[in-house]
């Protein structure tokens, strides 16, 4: 536990995902590994990713820790990370070296709240890492009251009480950082180096960038906009 959150202090965490309906999403195989190759080669030590074939993929390409996720969108729950045991238990079979799951206050379909959930998933592994995605200041101190590895900014801007919060990212990661002794990782909306840079310089363990990086069609079209109407 101490060497991972050594090798990844004050690093760059590649996030290397494509969901079915995107151009790098293929039903029959995964080009995510070879990102994933891209990543290591320019010097992040570890890699976020969605789905078991994709942590398989990674993993034996890489030979780098994972943190793995599965996103599934249930009736009834507003949550889409990682957000019942079925998932828990694959990504463990997949040996995701930390596993994310969303830590927030948004509604669940079993009836469960978030403490009930993570307490289940600790009393079926006691040795699992669990990474929370929070939105909020208030979810990420309850999701260190629940003993979790590591605190994501992942959600903030994403649930209706983040969006009433009116925090940015660099700012929660600033308060979150000097409150909490749960090491805070900064996710989203990280589209530049400098904005990684500010985000170590604010307190963040380690931050995770995706689409900046990973999302050949959200880059191109940031390209392609830039100059409409010239």
């Amino acid at each position: 536990m101490n060497t991972l959150l050594d090798q990844i202090k004050g690093q760059i965490i590649i996030s290397c995902q494509a969901l079915p309906g995107e151009p790098m999403y293929e039903e029959g195989y995964t080009v995510m590994h070879l990102f994933a190759r891209a990543a290591k080669m320019a010097g992040s030590p570890m890699i976020r990713t969605n789905s078991v074939r994709d942590i398989l993929a990674i993993k034996a390409e890489t030979g780098l820790p994972v943190i793995g996720i599965i996103k599934n969108h249930y009736e009834g729950f507003n949550s889409y990370i990682t957000s019942t045991m079925i998932e828990i238990d694959a990504l463990v079979a997949a040996q995701a070296d930390v596993i994310a799951l969303d830590c927030t206050s948004s509604k669940r379909g079993d009836g469960k709240t978030i403490n009930e959930y993570v307490k289940e998933i600790y009393a079926k592994y006691p040795d699992i890492l669990l990474m929370a995605d929070i939105s909020t200041y208030e979810e990420a101190v309850n999701a260190q009251s629940m003993g979790v590895f590591l605190i994501g900014t992942t959600m903030n801007g994403y649930t209706p009480q983040s969006v009433a919060a009116n925090i940015t990212n660099l700012a929660l990661v600033k308060k979150l950082s000097e409150d909490l002794h749960t090491p805070i990782i900064a996710e989203g909306k990280v589209h530049t180096p400098t904005q990684g840079k500010e985000m170590l310089l604010a307190g963040a363990h380690a931050v995770v960038v995706g689409g900046a990086i990973t999302r050949p069609l959200e880059i191109a079209t940031g390209f392609i906009n830039e100059i409409k109407g010239l």
